[in-house]
């Protein structure tokens, strides 16, 4: 059963791009086709606006919180061609870091899991992916993966800091090396796997199967059983689900459904069994996998509702 828990009223003047919830939920970020990016308090029900940051010269597209051992720190990026690095310090947020090297708009950004450090990945419509990073000391280092994508990158993902097959690895085998990978879809109709070997990064897989541009991808989190798992999704307006199984190199993909308009944006639960899908037909539907393989849809929300419409039983 869906039901909506809260609703917050922004006062963005105009269309929101991304709403992301903090590591604890307590913290809300939005941004918005009005230039600004809101921080708002959403604790117990109630929202209280925390800051209203007004850095970025054209839409924001999107926004990425890193783990809170970091401390309070957001990531956003836009039209502007700018990513911009937010921290909280003594209840006062403020911009920490400026990039400005890529030479269109920045379409999406997201942060690599905790284990790697304060490492952040920055998809371009210039066909560039930039990698950021930081000790913590206050400076920032970028590597940029050039031509990633032809026309342009849409979204990047990181692979889970798990190596795939650890949890039932025998304990006296030599612990591999974990490696940072990370996937990017693009405006080529590809989603591309990339590796980091000896500090470069290098193209390590290309996935073909949608006939039209990759607009978002997601790697499923793992707690370290054999399979890897992407979801991808697509102005063709499918979602395909990509699984390794560990054996070897080889992705093998499967449309989890078509739907009758494009679909924007394909999100993983914590635990990475449920795929939450929206697009332009204004509806959230949740995905699970059966024990059969298949995938059914467990809820499907419309824009504003909350009640479930066409849930499937069997699939609970």
């Amino acid at each position: 059963m869906v039901s909506v828990v809260n609703t917050v009223d922004t006062a963005h003047e105009d269309m929101i791009h991304d709403a992301q919830m903090d590591y604890y939920g307590t913290k809300l970020a939005t941004c918005s086709s009005d230039r600004s990016v809101k921080v708002f308090d959403v604790k117990n029900g109630q929202q209280t606006l925390l800051a209203d940051l007004r850095e970025h010269d054209g839409p924001v597209w999107q926004l990425a919180w890193a783990h809170p051992m970091f401390g309070n720190l957001l990531a956003s990026c836009g039209y502007d061609r700018k990513v911009i690095i937010w921290k909280e310090t003594s209840g006062q947020w403020a911009k920490v870091h400026e990039y400005d090297q890529h030479d269109s708009s920045v379409n999406s950004v997201m942060w690599a899991p905790h284990e790697f450090g304060l490492v952040l990945a920055c998809g371009s419509s210039d066909g560039c992916i930039s990698v950021l990073s930081s000790t913590g000391d206050g400076t920032w280092d970028s590597k940029k993966i050039t031509n990633a994508h032809t026309i342009g990158c849409n979204a990047v993902t990181w692979a889970p800091a798990v190596v795939p097959g650890s949890l039932i690895d025998q304990p006296s085998s030599p612990r591999p090396q974990l490696v940072k990978r990370l996937a990017s879809g693009g405006c080529d109709n590809l989603v591309k796997i990339w590796k980091e070997e000896d500090g470069q990064w290098i193209e390590e897989q290309k996935l073909e199967a949608h006939s039209d541009w990759v607009r978002d991808v997601a790697w499923a989190p793992s707690i370290g059983l054999p399979k890897s798992i992407i979801a991808s999704c697509s102005q063709d307006c499918r979602v395909i689900i990509w699984t390794n199984d560990g054996s070897s190199n080889t992705w093998q993909s499967k449309v989890l459904h078509k739907f009758n308009d494009v679909v924007w944006h394909v999100s993983w639960s914590v635990t990475g069994n449920i795929l939450a899908v929206s697009g332009g037909d204004n509806k959230v539907s949740l995905w699970k996998e059966s024990l059969e393989g298949q995938w059914v849809c467990v809820s499907d929300v419309n824009k504003g509702q909350g009640q479930v419409l066409e849930g499937e039983p069997q699939a609970a």
